[in-house]
């Protein structure tokens, strides 16, 4: 289920999808002892409309750029005001060290999950509409290991 896209210009509010995605997600996420991955459109408008107010953990991608950190920052805050607090961030596009401290020392007090490179073989296969898994080890690598990472953060009792 996808939300957070437009269907088409002049199409109205999504209370309605989003009180159903709300509804659906505290189900899952409160009513049973399940692992559950939300991969929401980029912004911030299920924050700002609590439709992720459930999760236990929320991961914020950001990448090497001041627009990213900003609103790193933003959905920190939105967070916050709704209740959640296990706030991790996941590092996307480096390509370099120096991007990785620049990520670093601008959002201090944040955790990080870890850090995914930048690499062109992503965009070629985007671009040729094959599968992203297929295209770099060295990306499945980092996210194995965000993987392990994550499960490192996850009590004994729910894996």
């Amino acid at each position: 289920m996808v939300m957070g896209r437009v269907k088409q210009g002049g199409s109205g509010c999504y209370c309605p999808e989003n009180a159903l995605v709300q509804a659906l997600v505290n189900h899952l996420l409160l009513s049973r002892n399940e692992v559950v991955i939300l991969d929401m459109e980029a912004g911030i408008e299920h924050l700002g409309r609590a439709t992720a107010k459930a999760v236990d953990k929320l991961i914020v991608v950001v990448e090497p750029g001041r627009r990213s950190i900003e609103t790193a920052y933003k959905i920190n805050k939105l967070a916050q005001e709704i209740g959640l607090h296990n706030i991790t961030i996941v590092g996307n596009k480096l390509r370099s060290q120096s991007d990785k401290e620049f990520l670093i020392s601008s959002l201090p007090g944040f955790s990080f999950l870890g850090f995914i490179p930048y690499d062109q073989a992503l965009v070629e296969a985007d671009i040729g509409n094959l599968p992203l898994a297929d295209s770099s080890k060295q990306i499945i690598t980092e996210v194995r290991n965000i993987y392990q990472a994550l499960l490192a953060t996850v009590p004994a009792k729910a894996q």
